[in-house]
């Protein structure tokens, strides 16, 4: 059993160096602990902050900088281009016609990173 995830989850990806949070702003009448709750279409840069710099050759800028500096792996910000939605753990469970996002749910990056919730933003619901 999973945890609600809600408006101010800290994420993680296994390429970036630092943590990320979460905003959730695809709906607005659901609360948990008074925050809205996330769906699964809480994916995009405006929904996940930065997760500091990425260190996967995968993206072009770290590819990039990798190269100029005779292949001494050159970590560059992070700019998050997710690969869809975040892939629900209980796709019966809607909020708003949309499943909802739990902290066992899964976001792929478009560069290879896995991207999970580490702290769900809310403690009382469980899904």
């Amino acid at each position: 059993m999973g945890q609600l995830v809600a408006s101010g989850a800290v994420c993680m990806c296994t390429f970036g160096t630092a943590p990320g949070n979460l905003n959730a702003t695809s709906q607005v009448t659901c609360l948990a602990e008074g925050k809205p709750a996330a769906t699964i279409q809480d994916s995009t840069p405006i929904n996940i902050t930065p997760f500091g710099m990425c260190t996967t050759l995968s993206n072009p800028q770290v590819a990039a900088a990798t190269a100029a500096a005779l292949g001494v792996l050159t970590p560059q910000p992070c700019m998050m281009v997710a690969a869809g939605t975040w892939i629900p753990t209980k796709p019966t469970v809607l909020i708003g016609g949309k499943p909802c996002l739990t902290s066992e749910s899964k976001l792929m990056c478009s560069y290879g990173g896995c991207i999970s919730i580490t702290v769900p933003g809310q403690m009382k619901v469980i899904v």
